[in-house]
């Protein structure tokens, strides 16, 4: 018995390690994304200035971080916006590593094909 034990006892405590940092990388994401959010607010209640005028938004990563190094107060908000929807997804490409690692390959291919949708539906997706 004690044989079987010490066999699992180190892939419970990768199973630990690996579902820890997801824990974590979840709760900093969207920590890190409200502060970069609530930058945003201050600086266009400080400003008064969304950066654009009335009626556009920036729709595009590019335009975002772009606009975002002239300080323009929506481009900071959009950016923890964008960050708060790229923490889920990061999840799930974090999942398929730890599968990988796991050797669980009907996982793998499960959380593939939920990564290969999620990208699919932003880059299919219109702003309109």
């Amino acid at each position: 018995m004690e044989n079987n034990e010490g066999k699992n006892a180190p892939k419970q405590s990768h199973a630990i390690v690996v579902e820890d940092f997801i824990s974590q990388s979840l709760r900093w994401g969207v920590v890190i994304s409200a502060l970069i959010i609530a930058l945003g607010l201050v600086t266009y209640l400080f400003t008064g200035d969304s950066g654009y005028p009335a009626g556009f938004f920036p729709t595009t990563i590019s335009q975002v971080l772009k606009d975002v190094t002239h300080f323009k107060s929506f481009a900071i908000i959009d950016l923890g916006l964008l960050l708060l929807i790229a923490t889920p997804i990061f999840r799930v490409a974090a999942s398929i590593i730890a599968f990988i690692f796991d050797r669980d390959r009907p996982y793998v291919m499960i959380t593939t094909y939920v990564l290969a949708m999620l990208i699919l539906s932003l880059l299919l997706g219109k702003a309109e």
